[in-house]
């Protein structure tokens, strides 16, 4: 799962319930051909097309991406290694996807919060 540190990097997540391509790739900082690569090779990483078979992701496959760039790109696994490593700790990672959501959660009430005060 990502690291505190990291997730200030990324936006934060809008609560929608479907996001396109592009909105999902802005919110990984990853481009959009890489998100259609990691459906492949990933089966945890499972988009919904709709509408002219256009695709839409999901809040935790938002997250699941977040991961997979977080163990690619931050901790240097190679796809293989990532895909091992997804599928051994998914039952681990539900809890910390759990976590993960929650921190979200709090840090947009913190910006409502922000909001109201001022």
């Amino acid at each position: 799962m990502l690291e505190p540190s990291h997730n200030r990097e990324l936006p934060i997540i809008p609560n929608k319930r479907y996001f396109t391509i592009g909105e999902a790739s802005e919110l990984c900082a990853v481009k959009p051909h890489v998100l259609r690569y990691w459906e492949q090779e990933f089966q945890q990483l499972a988009e919904i097309k709709r509408r002219g078979n256009r695709r839409y992701y999901q809040r935790h496959d938002v997250l699941m991406i977040r991961q997979i760039r977080a163990l690619l790109y931050d901790q240097g696994f190679t796809i293989g290694g990532a895909r091992l490593r997804l599928s051994s700790t998914e039952v681990s990672d539900e809890s910390s996807q759990v976590k993960q959501v929650l921190r979200q959660m709090v840090a947009e009430l913190e910006e409502v919060l922000s909001l109201l005060r001022s």
